[in-house]
């Protein structure tokens, strides 16, 4: 019995040493985790499998995007019709990507979804810029999450929404399909509507992160089995996007 006893108390024992570890782990872990990381530097291959794009997620806290102080440095041109359409549509494209990578973010916890999510935010601002700086209103003024002034792009939410909740292969092939749709509507843009150099140098950076975004979720895909087809932009330019290396932006060309 007195055998019994003391293995029991050694028992006992054990399990406060171990409760009182996982305490002091746990406390440990609550006290450093709301304290600043230093940013991790990331291989290319990395980077494009993540969705990272230092150009513009690198931005630090509290201070301003270098590409909105960029925009402001071009001079102030008059803007056509075609340009305050072009600026109102991607505005609001801009928006419904960055609205579907959240949503799947929260739904498969995927840092893809984050990161590029973060460059959609950048994105959208950067149009919100030129908006401001040619006094227009903002189409997008107070918006709510998955809702849109333009129907087309409202449809076009709702129906890739859909598609992306169904699966994870199902919310990289929308990613996949967001970022060749934007690259066809830019180049499009680009080529027909914009002339102002402060629109197309938006544009252009554009075009360039939703590039890095289309290699991410094409190379996530093929990990898994799936070869993604185009469905805007031609099959020459979607071959040389897809092998050709991830882009770093060139910065200001002023």
């Amino acid at each position: 019995m007195k055998k019994i006893q003391n293995n029991f108390i050694a028992v006992l024992l054990l399990a406060g040493a171990i409760m009182t570890f996982t305490q002091c782990s746990k406390e440990n872990i609550a006290s450093t985790s709301n304290q600043a990381v230093p940013a991790m530097k990331v291989s290319s291959a990395d980077a494009e499998l993540n969705g990272i794009d230092e150009s513009e997620t690198g931005t630090a806290a509290g201070t301003v995007n270098p590409m909105y102080s960029c925009i402001n440095s071009f001079p102030v041109e008059p803007l056509s019709d075609d340009e305050i359409n072009a600026i109102n549509t991607m505005r609001e494209e801009e928006l419904l990507a960055k609205d579907i990578y959240t949503s799947m973010y929260a739904l498969y916890h995927m840092p893809v979804f984050n990161n590029i999510s973060k460059s959609e935010n950048q994105h959208t601002g950067a149009i919100k810029v030129l908006m401001d700086k040619y006094d227009l209103p903002d189409i997008a003024a107070n918006h709510v999450t998955g809702v849109f002034v333009n129907p087309d792009i409202q449809n076009l939410y709702n129906t890739l929404l859909a598609q992306g909740t169904v699966s994870l292969n199902g919310g990289l092939t929308v990613g996949a399909t967001i970022e060749d749709l934007d690259i066809q509507d830019l180049v499009n843009h680009i080529a027909n509507d914009v002339d102002n150099a402060d629109i197309l140098f938006v544009f252009n950076e554009l075009e360039r992160g939703s590039r890095n975004h289309l290699r991410s979720f094409y190379k996530l895909l093929k990990i898994r089995g799936i070869t993604y087809v185009p469905q805007f932009i031609t099959v020459e330019y979607f071959e040389e996007i897809i092998n050709s290396p991830h882009e770093i932006g060139s910065g200001c060309p002023n």
